[in-house]
């Protein structure tokens, strides 16, 4: 990675005509001064989505009279020229695409209150993505190899753990260490600038081993204070978790549910933990909680549906009161991606929990292979994750059972094997639990064909 500052380096936005968050990041960009220099350039494949970002854009560098270059493309290799910094936001297919992701597991008896990151959604919306990600690979490659990729696509681990094997320096970044570290200590009512933590996992599934305020260890408080909020069967209290989203209506998510957080809650009586993923989110990576309509009504008694809020804001949202909020106070988000992007520019150093290779050398008692979550140091030599060393053994067996899934969907994406996409799907502890391995082929087989316009050749035949 870079080891010398950048002067005015050029940031590229792909998938910038997304749904409010682009625009979001373009004012996490602006909010610091050693990136107002910069070229933003913003790259979509749809024009008229495109459109009205770049306007909105130029308007908030004129309203703060900045020295900002905005250019707009739907030329994905030019956007690439020369980038020091880039920037995925997209997914592939919409609605569209995602209503069989959803529609079709349901037939077979698997409800996702999500489906984006795991199980048979999460895979899929991987796999469609996958020409996408191999031209800009490509292209990459060729015209800015040494660019830092920043991925906020989802599903998190499968497309960060491809990026990087096809030769792309990626760090992918989520919110919910941000968000679930937060929510702990205003129920603790606790100043969150009072508390440090230490978190590491998976993305999704990531634990909080430490939560301190000074020499305080404020665990006893979360566990106690949670199970008598949380407690199955009690109605949601006024609390709020993460959204779970990354590149898409995020800010329609923001507001999913309640606060109820008895799927958290149960978790860590049963392993000593807290995960870093909302209750209703958190159910669809683990078997415990979603095996009859009546178990998660019981566990989640307020359902939240991210397809249906996806289709429900199938545009870009409220672009113009995003952009009267920036021009009236131009400040960062507790986003992480214009953050990283300071350090490596200003050499300011900062902390970020980022997704990245383990390499065997960072969660020692994960996998080679894995896509981990941990601390990372950013600054001018780029984003360097901190070694964790050895998860608590329950910790890391529930990882494992999603990384089992991870592995194989990118296994597949690279080696053509239609198999390991099947092997993928019924490894998923929720497909496991609830079906059998003849309908989990069958279900398999359904979305293949249903997704068969989007996935590589190489995975079209089988």
């Amino acid at each position: 990675m870079a080891t010398t500052h950048l002067k005015n380096p050029k940031i590229t936005l792909i998938g910038a005509g997304g749904f409010v968050f682009p625009f979001r990041l373009v004012g996490d960009i602006l909010s610091f001064p050693a990136l107002q220099g910069a070229t933003l350039c913003l790259m979509d494949v749809n024009p008229e989505k495109l459109g009205p970002v770049a306007a909105a854009t130029r308007e908030l560098v004129a309203h703060h009279g900045l020295p900002t270059t905005v250019e707009e493309t739907t030329d994905r290799r030019a956007a690439l020229e020369g980038a020091d910094i880039v920037i995925i936001t997209f997914q592939v297919g919409g609605v569209e695409s995602y209503r069989h992701d959803v529609e079709i597991p349901r037939k077979y008896g698997i409800d996702q209150t999500v489906g984006d990151t795991v199980g048979p959604g999460g895979v899929f919306r991987f796999l469609r993505s996958v020409t996408a990600y191999d031209e800009i690979a490509a292209d990459a490659l060729e015209v800015c190899p040494d660019a830092t990729f920043i991925n906020y696509a989802n599903p998190m681990a499968m497309a960060t753990a491809y990026l990087n094997a096809k030769g792309l320096r990626t760090v992918g970044l989520c919110h919910s260490v941000q968000g679930t570290t937060r929510m702990l200590a205003r129920t603790l009512d606790v100043p969150y600038d009072e508390v440090s933590y230490r978190c590491a996992g998976i993305n999704h599934q990531a634990w909080i081993l430490e939560f301190m305020r000074g020499d305080e260890d404020l665990y006893p408080q979360v566990r106690e204070v949670m199970a008598a909020k949380h407690q199955v069967g009690r109605g949601a209290q006024d609390l709020a978790g993460d959204d779970g989203d990354h590149s898409g209506a995020a800010d329609a998510a923001s507001t999913y549910e309640g606060g109820n957080e008895q799927v958290r809650t149960a978790i860590m009586n049963a392993f000593g933990y807290f995960q870093t993923e909302s209750s209703h989110h958190a159910s669809e990576y683990l078997p415990y909680f979603r095996k009859t309509p009546e178990l998660v009504e019981q566990y989640i008694p307020e359902r939240w549906d991210y397809y249906e809020i996806c289709v429900a804001h199938d545009d870009q949202g409220d672009i113009d009161t995003q952009l009267e909020k920036l021009k009236g106070e131009l400040a960062p988000s507790v986003e992480y991606g214009a953050s990283i992007a300071n350090s490596i520019v200003s050499g300011t150093p900062s902390v970020v929990h980022g997704n990245v290779p383990n390499g065997g050398a960072l969660i020692t008692n994960l996998p080679d292979d894995a896509c981990v979550e941990v601390p990372c140091l950013v600054d001018a030599r780029g984003v360097q994750p901190t070694a964790i060393g050895d998860l608590p053994p329950q910790l890391a067996a529930l990882n494992r059972t999603n990384v089992n899934v991870q592995t194989l969907a990118v296994r597949a994406a690279l080696t053509g094997d239609v198999e390991n996409v099947r092997h993928a799907v019924a490894l998923d502890p929720l497909t496991a639990a609830l079906l059998t391995l003849e309908d989990a082929r069958a279900m398999t087989d359904e979305l293949l064909a249903a997704h068969a316009d989007r996935l590589p050749e190489r995975l079209q035949q089988g």
